[in-house]
């Protein structure tokens, strides 16, 4: 029978610490983008419910970049 032990942060290497780092800051990057969008944008111009939206956003990358895809209206740009 092999016993998993728990890794720590010594136990990876520099490739796998750098990794780790990255997608942690793209992560809270994308959220607070995210938090940040949803919050200064009036109610009328949200597809959904705001508090629904703030919690979706919580969820690892699937919650932002699914708020930054569907949650907001399409720009439209003005004809000339």
């Amino acid at each position: 029978m092999t016993v998993m032990r728990k890794r720590h942060w010594r136990d990876l290497t520099t490739g796998q610490r750098v990794a780790f780092i990255a997608m942690c800051t793209a992560q809270v990057g994308l959220a607070a983008i995210a938090w940040i969008d949803l919050a200064r944008r009036p109610i009328e111009e949200v597809n959904g419910r705001k508090p629904l939206w703030a919690g979706a956003i919580a969820i690892n990358f699937v919650g932002p970049i699914a708020y930054l895809i569907w949650g907001r209206p399409r720009l439209r740009h003005p004809e000339p």
